[in-house]
């Protein structure tokens, strides 16, 4: 990547969804003004726990060098046809894909993957490379998948948690910018519980803590809509798990980006996490970003 400003870089396996994403990325850079590095490498199999799983990545192996040069010029082409304007680079790095993305995320801007869902099982058996592009990239990763081709008019929605949103609202505050779109901020709040599950219910202000959440969302997003006075934005606290809030705002949208705490590649494939559920249910793009201090 010779460019001087940083890219968005796209990786690619010679599947639909990977063209897709490759699309979609090169509408963000343009809106953006960043280049789009495509980039194509030996795909990630996760451990091989059996000689089967050896073999097979073995072969993968040994047609990269072969299928490298259709895959990276199928996919420029179609970014080229989407944004003929757009600086273009492509490379078919000798080193696994999950291995190649971690040493371009210190120079990307962001790393897109077309991915259609993690499911829980390759998570904790195999893992995945957009588990592991996520655990381990310095950059936000965004998993794409729908049929959204390029940026549209429709909002894009972010979780608030506090500061481990400090990097999500950044990239969102970015993103609604660039893309003149509204943004939704989405905070949880699942405490809430009906009397019967509390000894003194009355004893309990649930205004005051409604009011509270209002107070937190709004003491977080500020200064990042002072940044950005330009940004419409929409609060919104559900009384609801984070992923479940987030899933159901998501009708209208175009994308949803969460913050991770960034406990490393085992927990940030533990079931129930707001990131994982996210990435198999949302029917939408996923962007993930890790705390700038990781």
């Amino acid at each position: 990547m010779t460019d001087i400003a940083q890219p968005i870089v796209v990786g690619v396996d010679g599947s639909t969804s990977a063209v897709g994403a490759a699309t979609w990325a090169a509408g963000v850079a343009a809106r953006l003004g960043a280049p789009l590095h495509i980039v194509y490498a030996t795909p990630y199999l996760g451990h091989n726990f059996t000689d089967a799983a050896a073999a097979v990545r073995a072969a993968a192996i040994t047609g990269q060098h072969e299928a490298a040069a259709s895959i990276l010029d199928t996919a420029a082409d179609a970014v080229r046809r989407a944004e003929p304007d757009l600086s273009i680079t492509t490379s078919a790095p000798p080193e696994s894909a999950d291995e190649a993305l971690e040493t371009l995320s210190s120079q990307a801007r962001m790393i897109v993957l077309g991915s259609q869902d993690v499911s829980a099982t390759s998570a904790l058996l195999i893992g995945s490379l957009t588990l592991k592009t996520i655990s381990r990239a310095a950059c936000p990763v965004i998993a794409w998948r729908g049929d959204i081709l390029t940026p549209t008019t429709q909002p894009i929605v972010v979780g608030v948690d506090g500061h481990n949103s400090d990097t999500a609202l950044e990239l969102a505050f970015e993103l609604a910018a660039a893309l003149r779109v509204p943004l939704w901020a989405v905070r949880s709040s699942s405490s809430r519980r009906g009397p019967g599950n509390v000894t003194i219910p009355f004893l309990i202000d649930w205004e005051a803590l409604e009011a509270m959440e209002w107070r937190s969302l709004s003491a977080t997003v500020g200064p990042w809509a002072q940044r950005h006075p330009d940004v419409d934005i929409s609060f919104f606290v559900e009384h609801d798990k984070p992923s479940q809030a987030l899933l159901q705002r998501l009708d209208g949208a175009q994308l949803v980006i969460v913050g991770t705490r960034g406990h490393g590649a085992l927990a940030g494939a533990l079931i129930g996490s707001t990131s994982l559920n996210l990435l198999h249910h949302s029917p939408l793009p996923v962007g993930v970003c890790r705390p700038a201090a990781d």
